[in-house]
């Protein structure tokens, strides 16, 4: 049965309520931070209607209740109590309130993680930094551990870009020269997206991540993981996909930690098979996706640094597609 909508009213109230839910809600909560500023959302809309409602009631105050000539003392009353006395205390206390949220919204983590996130054309370079002083690279995507306080550290090699993941936390720039930091706690496990948040070239809209918020056991499980080295190709169609990849020169951009391929200008691909998706949220992750975009790269994401590689047989491109693939 269609779902009938009474009025206006009620159909505005339906687009309210679904805005407040979704994977890029600030609404749909799941950090300390989000909850901080939203927190403050419905705090200034809430400000925002005692206002509303004063001045509109003194406007039916003047116009219906008592319609008709007013004294120039009950006029200047009106529009000066209730156009600017009032408005102004509702204002004040709303700022202060948000004034007092900052510090807390800014404030350096006292976890024991730290992650380094940097801004790149297109994609997220994030780099895991734990108390034992190891780390480990990967990108496009970040895990977390549940109740506990990370300190994400933010910086950019080319263009203004922005962090932005809606359910944890407020959004903050990064500015080439520049760190800044972010502390991000989560409050339940989930999935959720991140973005950027900055326009910074073409391919902008193509430069998300998904966010894993996980168990603190299985955080520790899958970030151990991560530090292991590249698992060796196991059977022939890998090892013809390893062959390929160092020969065409895919070890000069790009590293494979266990291999001799040591690139840093692009992402690591250790363990690229186990992760969310490829090209920072555009593609899933499987063989028909690897190969589709190492051979039209620059169509997947225009303006990308990488070239395409349109000129290998299918085969081949198969081939790599699986040796990646297989890098769990």
């Amino acid at each position: 049965m269609a779902l009938r909508i009474a009025s206006p009213t009620g159909a505005v109230l339906v687009v309210l309520v679904a805005a407040c839910d979704g994977p890029q809600s600030a609404l749909d909560v799941a950090g300390d931070g989000a909850t901080r500023i939203a927190d403050l959302f419905w705090g200034m809309a809430a400000g925002a209607a005692v206002i509303w409602i004063g001045v509109v009631g003194l406007a039916v105050y003047a116009t219906r209740v008592r319609p008709g000539e007013h004294s120039g003392r009950t006029a200047k009353l009106l529009l000066i109590g209730g156009g600017v006395v009032f408005p102004t205390i509702v204002l004040t206390g709303l700022l202060s309130y948000g004034l007092l949220l900052i510090p807390e919204l800014r404030e350096p983590s006292d976890g024991r993680l730290i992650v380094s996130v940097t801004g790149e054309q297109w994609w997220w370079r994030v780099r895991y930094e734990t108390a034992d002083g190891r780390t480990v690279e990967l990108a496009n995507e970040l895990r977390l551990p549940v109740g506990e306080a990370v300190e994400v550290r933010l910086e950019s090699r080319d263009v203004i870009h922005a962090f932005w993941v809606p359910s944890l936390a407020g959004k903050i720039d990064m500015v080439p020269g520049r760190v800044t930091r972010l502390s991000l706690k989560p409050t339940r496990t989930g999935e959720f997206r991140g973005a950027c948040a900055e326009y910074c070239g073409e391919s902008h809209a193509l430069m998300a991540f998904p966010v894993a918020v996980m168990e603190p056991a299985a955080f520790a499980a899958w970030l151990e993981d991560q530090h292991a080295l590249a698992a060796p190709p196991s059977t022939p169609e890998t090892e013809r996909g390893a062959r390929l990849f160092m020969a065409m020169g895919c070890g000069s951009c790009h590293a494979v930690r266990g291999t001799a391929a040591a690139g840093t200008i692009g992402p690591d691909l250790t363990h690229i098979g186990g992760r969310a998706s490829l090209g920072a949220g555009i593609l899933v992750n499987d063989v028909d996706a690897f190969a589709r975009w190492i051979a039209e790269t620059d169509h997947v994401k225009p303006g990308v640094r990488m070239p395409a590689f349109g000129m290998l047989a299918e085969s081949d491109l198969r081939a790599l597609g699986q040796y990646l693939e297989s890098l769990q």
